[in-house]
């Protein structure tokens, strides 16, 4: 079980801690607060014609949760392995995006607490739209690249979560006009938010890809913003970070500023009160998300 002592980072500060794990031996990094527990193999109970990610179901404590395979995510489908858990090997149980599921990785290694800036944003050269990486920690010995588990559920199944179908939202042509700024940095979930958002209506939208970019940004006092969005795990720096520093501009304060992120546990919601978040909405709801603009501008 991950402890409080390890998990608890101060609130507004610009730092994370990270789990890094080893998966085909390169070495990979998860934010603490995803990680609920880490148990050793558990029985797997096959399905046939599952996602090939997918190594089955297992039952822990009355829960039954789907098995992903890391090795299976992160390497062509020529080298799938379907010789599947060693004894030494490690379950990680996460929950973010209101779901809960188990991933397989080969080694836990250990826990590091460091600041988002020393995670750098991935060079455009070697990131394209179907890697998996959306930061790189640079360590003595090795690097840590920073995962983006969002994306691995959704090539799993593309009805989780994020849907446009349903979504419901009666804008008047002023809102239409706003001016939203968005720091996210997964290319897939900046992909959907304006598509979707503009569905909803909202039409000038500004993405950043990190909170750094957006805070630089917002500096510029000429910058025409009628309300934030942003994501709390970004590299350079997070969204409590950058909230923070929206609230202590006088020239920005007034702002609203919605986070919306995979994390919104109790913990993380009293965070973002406290660095003056005017909402916070969980991902994947969009369709609250679009409900909070309307009422903050």
């Amino acid at each position: 079980m991950i402890s409080e002592r390890q998990s608890v980072v101060e609130s507004g500060m610009n730092e994370l801690e990270i789990i890094e794990f080893k998966v085909n031996h390169q070495h990979y990094g998860m934010n603490v607060y995803k990680v609920k527990e880490i148990v050793a193999p558990l029985a797997i109970t096959p399905i046939p014609h599952a996602h090939p990610f997918i190594l089955g179901i297992t039952q822990l404590r009355g829960e039954v949760l789907p098995v992903i395979s890391l090795r299976n995510a992160l390497v062509s489908n020529q080298e799938l392995y379907t010789n599947i858990v060693k004894d030494d090997s490690s379950f990680l149980i996460v929950e973010f995006n209101k779901q809960k599921v188990i991933f397989h990785v080969d080694e836990i290694r250990q826990i590091h607490r460091l600041s988002w800036d020393k995670i750098e944003k991935p060079d455009d050269i070697y990131n394209n739209e179907d890697s998996y990486t959306l930061g790189v920690v640079k360590q003595s010995e090795n690097m840590i690249l920073m995962l983006d588990f969002e994306k691995i559920l959704t090539n799993i199944n593309p009805n989780i979560g994020f849907s446009k179908d349903d979504l419901k939202a009666d804008i008047a042509g002023d809102k239409q006009k706003a001016s939203i700024v968005i720091a996210e940095d997964s290319p897939m979930l900046r992909s959907i938010l304006k598509e979707t958002l503009n569905k909803a209506g909202f039409q000038e939208l500004l993405f950043f890809e990190n909170g750094e970019e957006c805070y630089n940004y917002l500096a510029s006092e000429e910058n025409k913003v009628d309300l934030v969005i942003t994501d709390i795990e970004m590299p350079l720096m997070n969204g409590h970070f950058l909230t923070k520093y929206i609230k202590q501009d006088s020239k920005r304060q007034s702002t609203p500023v919605v986070i919306f992120s995979s994390l919104i546990t109790d913990d993380l919601l009293h965070q973002g009160k406290k660095v003056g978040a005017d909402a916070q909405v969980s991902k994947p709801d969009i369709q609250n998300l679009v409900n909070v603009i309307l009422e903050l501008l």
